[in-house]
């Protein structure tokens, strides 16, 4: 019999430090943007890599103090290349700009894209936090193992959150962006994102090595492993919780976002709508729920 997946378990006690240099382990220091929001939690985590030649991982928002937080921090050393795990922009406004200034290379999972083509009628309720015209000077591919500013990493696909996310292993560590926080489960917003996606980017990550995972908002997850199983569990529960509502008369996103987030205020049944929309979808593809979309909403049925 197979053991049951751990509960899973919010950590919100994180305290930034907000534009000060953390180290976290030979050669990964955090800095902490100050754009805390109900979306960036204490806002996004700037990664430095190296020692004597750099490399930054998620810039983060374009945003002055941050960028002398940012240059402080290197303190004149040469920065290599500007890496992202994303293109939504609490992650990466601030790339070309500390590009320029730095001369340094921009190196992601390719621009920014949708997970899937929109449908007649849709538009995607994210689209002014993406990052479209940002272009790589390299485009970094899954299993690829690259020097980021002196030190070693591999590089790893892990789309859900969006269609370009990556996650970067730096020996025991992952840094694992948006994918997997300890301090909420992960905002998943179709034609953006993709739950499938999602789902597969879990079990990916849950297969590598890498047991501490440095997210880019909230604090260090010691298990990342343990944690991205009961993140996974906890997503299968959000669909036997959609089937449910359907199976008991919902038969609209806002009739389920109704049902399952009852009393939660209004940014989570916000961001819970995307969420629930985009179960609904992955629920669609399996068989297992009916939609009828059109220009006045959608129908879902079982």
């Amino acid at each position: 019999m197979a053991s049951p997946a751990p509960a899973l378990s919010f950590d919100r006690t994180f305290l930034p430090q907000t534009g000060e240099p953390v180290v976290l382990a030979e050669g990964i220091t955090r800095i902490t943007a100050p754009n805390a929001s109900a979306y960036t939690f204490t806002g996004t985590n700037s990664f430095l890599l190296g020692h004597e030649r750099l490399a930054l991982v998620d810039p983060g928002p374009d945003d002055a103090a941050h960028m002398a937080a940012l240059l402080r921090a290197i303190a004149g050393r040469p920065v290599a290349a500007i890496i992202l795990t994303h293109t939504h922009r609490d992650h990466s406004a601030l790339a070309a700009r500390l590009g320029r200034t730095l001369d340094a290379p921009l190196w992601f999972g390719g621009r920014h894209r949708l997970s899937r083509p929109l449908r007649r009628f849709e538009r995607n309720p994210i689209r002014r936090s993406c990052d479209w015209d940002l272009v790589p000077d390299r485009t970094l591919v899954d299993g690829e193992s690259i020097t980021a500013g002196d030190m070693a990493a591999s590089v790893h696909t892990t789309p859900g959150h969006c269609a370009n996310h990556l996650a970067f292993a730096i020996g025991s560590d992952l840094l694992s962006g948006d994918h997997v926080m300890g301090w909420n489960s992960t905002l998943v917003s179709v034609p953006d994102g993709s739950m499938a996606d999602y789902f597969a980017s879990l079990d990916k990550v849950i297969a590598l090595p890498q047991r501490r995972y440095l997210p880019a908002h909230g604090g260090p997850i010691a298990d990342g492993r343990a944690y991205a199983t009961a993140l996974r569990a906890h997503r299968q529960l959000r669909n036997a919780q959609v089937i449910a509502a359907v199976e008991a008369g919902a038969s609209s996103i806002a009739a389920l976002v109704a049902a399952i987030y009852p009393d939660q205020p209004l940014p989570v049944r916000l961001a819970a709508r995307m969420t629930i929309t985009a179960h609904v979808e992955y629920l669609e593809s399996l068989g297992q729920l009916t939609v009828r979309r059109g220009p006045f909403g959608t129908r879902i049925m079982k």
